[in-house]
């Protein structure tokens, strides 16, 4: 008894994690089971049969594939602009001392602890007020708003816990500043900026307050869901769910594997 109680004793961290992690994953795995489903109504959410027509023929609804082809195609603008630009910021604010710095670097908060419902009404005045016509590019310029400063912390985050002594035995090693950037410097920085695009690439992928005030008569994928709700959400919805979810686990396992080969190749060059 004695023994079994010392067993749950080390062990209860790792039970109650797998228990919180089975909580946030139970809504994908509902996506997942009704990506599979014949349901018996429009209107119904219960699984009624198995059948893979929706993996088959994901595209039955032509505007819910137009919608997600749009809104790949923002998240793509938006995370390529707010990647450079973050990226950029972080590398300045981490690397360089200058006048001011404290303000931008509390400032870079702001668009993460601001309402969607401010910045969206916000952004919807600005564009008002300048004459700017609502739709694709007043989206991307909306969504590269929120995505910047998502960026700016997580490269910023890596850039702090690099080893500056890797890049100052580059240039001992008589490294210009170019061939020290791009051989040493940026490959260290690389997973915190992936990481940094990913994270951009989802939040503007689902987002739809923000783009649902900015949005005009273009409509993303979110907006199409929400607007499919009233009439019966077509059983495609998901497959598209699932498929994105699978991507970014493979995305986050490869990543992983690739990162434990590294360390071990790294430890089998130190001995």
């Amino acid at each position: 008894m004695t023994r079994a109680l010392r067993w749950l004793a080390d062990r209860w961290v790792v039970g109650v994690a797998l228990l919180v992690l089975g909580y946030l994953l139970l809504p994908v795995a509902v996506v997942a089971a009704l990506s599979v489903n014949r349901p018996a109504s429009r209107l119904s959410y219960d699984f009624h049969e198995f059948t893979l027509d929706n993996w088959r023929n994901p595209c039955a609804s032509v505007e819910m594939c137009d919608a997600v082809v749009r809104s790949v195609q923002i998240g793509f603008l938006a995370t390529l602009a707010a990647t450079v630009l973050g990226t950029l910021m972080a590398f300045a604010l981490a690397r360089h001392r200058f006048r001011g710095r404290a303000t931008v670097d509390a400032l870079v908060f702001l668009p993460m602890a601001t309402p969607e419902l401010v910045m969206g009404t916000s952004l919807l005045a600005l564009f008002v007020s300048a004459g700017v016509p609502q739709g694709f590019w007043t989206v991307v310029i909306a969504h590269v708003m929120f995505c910047l400063s998502f960026v700016v912390v997580t490269v910023k985050a890596r850039l702090v816990g690099m080893d500056r002594r890797l890049e100052e035995a580059a240039m001992d090693l008589y490294a210009s500043e170019w061939q020290t950037f791009r051989r040493v410097t940026l490959p260290l920085a690389l997973p915190g900026i992936v990481a940094a695009a990913l994270l951009a690439f989802s939040l503007s992928f689902d987002d739809f307050i923000v783009t649902n005030f900015n949005a005009g008569t273009t409509v993303t994928f979110p907006m199409y869901v929400w607007g499919a709700a009233q009439r019966g959400i077509p059983p495609q919805v998901n497959v598209v769910g699932t498929a994105m979810f699978a991507v970014a686990l493979l995305l986050v396992l490869s990543t992983a594997v690739r990162s434990s080969r590294s360390r071990a190749l790294s430890g089998q060059q130190r001995c």
